[in-house]
Order: C-alpha cells, then sequence, then structure tokens
C-alpha cells in the first residue's frame, strides 16, 4: 500500500496476505490438505493418525462430564458449524440482494441445483434400494463450492464472469438443499426441551436484529453458548443451528452511502486542521477524530457482510482443511472384493460423476426450453457441461453427509472412494472441457464490463 510504513515482517507477511486474497488460494489448500491425508492413512503412521482423532475432549467438573466429544467429532460438529454459519451468510446476502433476489435472474440457478440434487438421489438409490447402504443417498447431492470454483478460477479469462456466477449461485443453492437434508434426515433422537431453547435462542437473536442490535459480540454469545449448544445437546446437528443464527445476523447498513460520505469528509476535514504534536503518536484529539471514522466505517458496513468478511479466509484456510485432513484419510489397501460388496461406492461415483451433469444439464436446458428463463451472457451448452462437470465435484460436503449417513466403517470407505474418484474425474473433464471450448464472446463480456 502506497505510503505506508514498511517492516521486516511484512516481507513474510505480504506474500502470505498476496495468497490468501486469490479466490483459487482455497481449492490448492484444499488439495495439499487431501493430499497429506491420503498419505498419514497409506504410512507408517496411519494408526497413530486414526487414534489420534478418537481422543476425547469436554469439560470435567465434580465428577461430571459435559460435552465430552472425540476429537473427530468436535471438528465435524464445531468447526463445520463455523462453516455453515458463513454458508447461512453468504445465502441471506444472495437472498437479500445477490444473485437469488431477482426471482427471474435465480430461477436457472434455482433449477439447475434441484437436478443436481435429485437425479444423483435417484441413481444412487437405484443401485442402493435397501439395507444401511440406502441412507448414503445424500450423498452424491453435495458439490464442493470451493474446489469447483477453485478450477474455475484457474480458467482465467477464458470463460465469462456470468458462468463463475451462475456456477456460484447453483452452489449456493446447492448448500442450501444440503442444510435441508441434513435437518430433516441425517439427524438422532430429538430432544424437544434441547431443541425448544435453541429455537428460543435463535427467537432472541431475531428480536435483536428488529430491535437495531449490531453488536457482534451479543450474537456470538447467544449464538453460541444458546443456540449451538442447545441444538448439539437436541439430537438435530448442530450445522443447521449455526445456519438458523447466520438468518439473524442484521444485513442493513447503519449508515447509507449519502450520509456516510458527508461524514467521513467532515471528519477528514478535521482531521486535516489538528495540529500534529510532531511525534510518532497521536494526539488524543487525533485518535478521538480516528476512532470516529472507525466508527462510521462500521456502521457503513452491513454485520452480515463484515461477519462474512473476516470470516471467509479462517474457514477457507483452517476450518476447511483441518476437516479434510480428518476426514480424508483413507487407507487405499483396499481388497476390490470387499470395495465392491455393496454398490455403495458405484451409487456414489455414478451419483456424482453422472447425475450432477445429467441433473444439472438436463434441468437448465429444460427450463430455457420453456422459456422460463433464459442463458445468462456468454454461457452455451458446451461450457454449461463443463460446469456441470464442475459441480461433480461433492468432496467437502459429501465426505460430511457420509460422516452422518454411515456408522460402518466398510461403507463409509467405500462411499469415500467413490467421492475421491468421482471428483477427480469431474474436476480434470469439467477444466478440459472449458479450456478447450471455443471463445465465441468479445473481452467486454468476459470482464463483465
Amino acid at each position: 500500500m502506497a505510503n505506508r510504513n514498511t517492516y521486516p515482517i511484512d516481507k513474510l507477511t505480504l506474500p502470505v496476505q498476496n495468497f490468501i486474497q486469490k479466490e483459487k488460494s482455497g481449492g490448492i489448500v484444499l488439495g495439499i490438505t487431501v493430499l497429506v491425508a491420503l498419505y498419514l492413512a497409506n504410512s507408517p503412521w496411519s494408526y497413530q493418525y486414526f487414534h489420534f482423532l478418537e481422543n476425547k475432549l469436554g469439560f470435567h467438573f465434580n465428577d461430571v462430564s459435559f460435552l465430552k466429544y472425540s476429537l473427530h467429532h468436535w471438528i465435524n460438529d464445531g468447526l463445520m458449524s463455523i462453516f455453515f454459519f458463513v454458508v447461512g451468510l453468504e445465502l441471506k446476502r444472495e437472498i437479500v440482494a445477490g444473485e437469488l433476489s431477482n426471482p427471474r435472474k435465480a430461477l436457472l440457478p434455482i433449477g439447475a441445483a434441484l437436478g443436481g440434487m435429485l437425479v444423483p438421489a435417484i441413481i444412487y438409490i437405484a443401485f442402493n434400494p435397501a439395507g444401511e447402504a440406502s441412507n448414503g443417498w445424500g450423498i452424491p447431492m453435495a458439490t464442493d463450492i470451493a474446489f469447483a470454483l477453485g478450477v474455475l478460477h484457474l480458467l482465467g479469462k477464458r470463460i465469462p464472469l456470468s458462468l463463475k456466477i451462475f456456477l456460484t449461485a447453483l452452489a449456493i443453492v446447492d448448500d442450501l438443499g444440503a442444510v435441508l437434508v441434513i435437518a430433516f434426515f441425517y439427524t438422532s433422537d430429538i430432544s424437544m426441551v434441547s431443541l425448544l431453547a435453541g429455537l428460543g435462542f435463535v427467537l432472541v437473536m431475531f428480536i435483536g436484529n428488529k430491535m437495531g442490535v449490531r453488536n457482534i459480540l451479543f450474537y456470538a454469545i447467544v449464538g453460541i453458548v444458546g443456540v449451538w449448544i442447545a441444538f448439539l445437546l437436541s439430537g438435530v446437528h448442530a450445522t443447521i443451528a449455526a445456519v438458523l443464527a447466520a438468518f439473524t445476523i442484521p444485513s442493513n447498513v447503519g449508515i447509507n452511502e449519502g450520509n456516510f460520505i458527508k461524514r467521513i469528509n467532515s471528519s477528514l476535514e478535521r482531521f486535516k486542521k489538528m495540529v500534529p504534536n510532531d511525534k510518532v503518536t497521536l494526539t488524543g484529539e487525533q485518535i478521538h477524530q480516528l476512532e470516529t471514522i472507525k466508527e462510521d466505517t462500521n456502521c457503513a458496513i452491513p454485520p452480515l457482510q463484515r461477519l462474512e468478511h473476516s470470516m471467509h479466509p479462517f474457514v477457507t484456510f483452517f476450518v476447511l482443511p483441518v476437516f479434510a485432513l480428518a476426514n480424508a484419510g483413507v487407507s487405499l489397501d483396499i481388497d476390490i472384493q470387499a470395495l465392491f460388496s455393496t454398490n455403495v461406492a458405484l451409487g456414489v461415483g455414478l451419483g456424482l460423476l453422472v447425475g450432477k451433469v445429467a441433473g444439472i444439464v438436463g434441468f437448465t436446458l429444460l427450463l430455457v426450453k420453456l422459456r422460463v428463463a433464459p442463458f445468462p451472457d456468454g454461457m452455451n451448452v458446451r461450457n454449461l457441461f463443463g460446469v456441470g462437470l464442475l459441480a461433480s465435484i461433492g468432496f467437502t460436503m459429501s465426505l460430511f453427509i457420509t460422516s452422518l449417513a454411515f456408522s460402518n466403517e466398510a461403507l463409509i470407505t467405500q462411499a469415500k472412494i467413490g467421492i475421491f474418484v468421482a471428483s477427480i474425474i469431474g474436476g480434470v473433464l469439467g477444466y478440459f472441457v472449458l479450456r478447450t471450448g471455443k471463445n465465441l464472446y468479445p473481452p467486454n463480456k468476459q470482464d463483465g464490463n
């Protein structure tokens, strides 16, 4: 940044900051973490790797244990709740003022997402109609937005901006679908007392929003201590609490743009007129004025977007990699006969690779043919097919639903193999389909101008 003092530490931190700010970086880090997990699961330290995750953590008071779960459970119910909280923030932003706020523009990605969820589930059930294996029908319904968008951003300006927007909106709707599937179909025995307590805390957050409470700390305390713990104890998956809490976060500004500009200009003029003390520190008057600017800036940014912006790097570069490290490890020393002792791997693999593509492309073309919604500028059948292939990268969400669907280790392993194979093939094919497609659109269309 121009005119900013630079220090030796900046030489170390600036490259890291630049890497974090690149949209494809999250997919790269996630990919590396998957390889590390696979290595650990197939290395001489595999025993230590698997058993480390089974260590229990919790609270102990007067010979009574409270919230005592395995490390693996804390990652899937705790860290992933943070991920789903950010998903909830993104969902609300898209519904309030994003691609899903315009009904006509939203119809195409919504329809594509529905097709991309229904067809994979049908294919899976066709291969696994009964028994414990049938519980995995939700696994191929999911799309990993981080990986899919990471591959898309590798293509740069070879593809139109509208395609990135379409895939993002599709993935957001897909995430909402996954949340609903988890809420209604992958819950254990429900404690109505805990569930009602959790919903009561959600109501407190909602009332706080309507009363104009914009303090992030209020929502953090009520959301974590109230909503999340109550849902964790209720039997309804704790990630649902995170999404509900996210929807109570205020999405409106405290100061509109016109008033903000006036207040900032006025504050800057006053700051200019203040007499400096000719030292490296500021005067009390200067500090007060800068605090006023800071408060006005915070008021001009909706709490929802402030939270989403601040939490996104943490989720992308810590939460998802830790989840992958804990869940992507699968021993490759597999008996092929045992791998296909059920049709789980086949159902998951074909559900993702065939079902996602058929559902997304088929439903999209049907909506366009019926004139329900038009193709976005820059989209054609070829790059729609490429997007369908990228959406078959189920990875993070598919692994997460696998952990909810099965308790049998053999079925979990089979599902993971199906997820890995389909995600790799879909990602590679999607990249080359989009990369080799003929560019029919002028540069200004691609840049979104």
